[in-house]
């Protein structure tokens, strides 16, 4: 029988296999102890081999993405690894998906489309799963501003039935069908997604339905920092003209780093950005 410390021991250098890509050692690994595959860490997300592969909600020292991420994946799933379990995470419940589409490690290396196909290949909800504020893969995606993840989730079936994630995706027929029958809360969040993700004529539609260009992003969507902010942030010039144009307020700061838009163009090194906001720099509302 393997002692508490050996299991231990055995999970942790399992752990350094994925988060390094040494696919040899994790399939000798998951050969010697086939339970390691569903096996949880001790830490306090308890998290799995398999959510490690996501780079997200664990310490931070592992969060970090291999060449080979995808045989990494596959290599889980195919000795049994469960696609959905859920770890502790910012608050919630998370699934490897939901860590996997808000990460920036995997899109960085390139390969989180590839990641979010192979999880789909081995049954991987595209429906809500967990608690927390981030439980959607589809809303989770957009959020986070990973639009080629959200993509590639609408491709395999994951459906665009509200209005927030028809603005997300830039959907502007979609929105305007769902904008007669959508809820305040789901307005406010579909403004903040598409002003985030650049889709003009999105946020036209919705500014002209009423919504304010000046309202701090609501919980669960960068709620510190205005659509502004968030335009700046992505480098959407068009989308900063369109929103100082309609009345938001380029000196207004942010509710973490207290930095205002021109701050945040200045620190994300968006030189055609920073020149246009600091023409147009009003004073914040009281």
């Amino acid at each position: 029988m393997v002692s508490e410390d050996a299991a231990v021991r055995r999970f942790e250098t399992a752990v350094e296999a994925v988060v390094d890509g040494a696919s040899d050692l994790l399939r000798q690994l998951l050969r010697d102890d086939p339970e390691l595959v569903r096996a949880r860490s001790t830490r306090l997300h308890r998290a799995t081999l398999l959510h490690y592969v996501a780079a997200n909600g664990v310490e931070q020292h592992r969060q970090r993405t291999p060449a080979n991420a995808v045989e990494v994946a596959r290599i889980l799933l195919q000795a049994g690894a469960e696609v959905d379990a859920l770890a502790a995470a910012y608050g919630g419940e998370c699934t490897t998906m939901i860590l996997l589409v808000s990460s920036c490690h995997p899109a960085h290396a390139g390969v989180q489309v590839a990641l979010v196909d192979t999880l789909l290949d081995f049954g991987a909800s595209l429906r809500e799963q967990g608690k927390g504020r981030w439980c959607s893969p589809l809303m989770t995606a957009l959020i986070f501003g990973y639009i080629d993840a959200a993509q590639a989730l609408v491709k395999r079936g994951a459906p665009v039935d509200n209005i927030a994630a028809a603005a997300g995706l830039g959907r502007l027929a979609d929105t305007r069908e769902f904008l007669p029958q959508a809820s305040a809360p789901n307005r406010h969040l579909a403004f903040a997604l598409a002003a985030q993700l650049g889709h003009v004529d999105v946020v036209n539609l919705l500014l002209d339905a009423g919504e304010d260009p000046d309202r701090f992003n609501p919980e669960g969507a960068h709620a510190h920092s205005t659509p502004l902010h968030q335009a700046v942030s992505a480098g959407h010039l068009e989308m900063v003209r369109l929103l100082v144009a309609r009345g938001a307020g380029t000196a207004q700061p942010d509710k973490i780093h207290n930095g205002t838009p021109l701050g945040w163009a200045v620190f994300g090194k968006h030189a055609k950005i920073e020149n246009f906001l600091r023409a147009s720099v009003t004073e914040p509302r009281p």
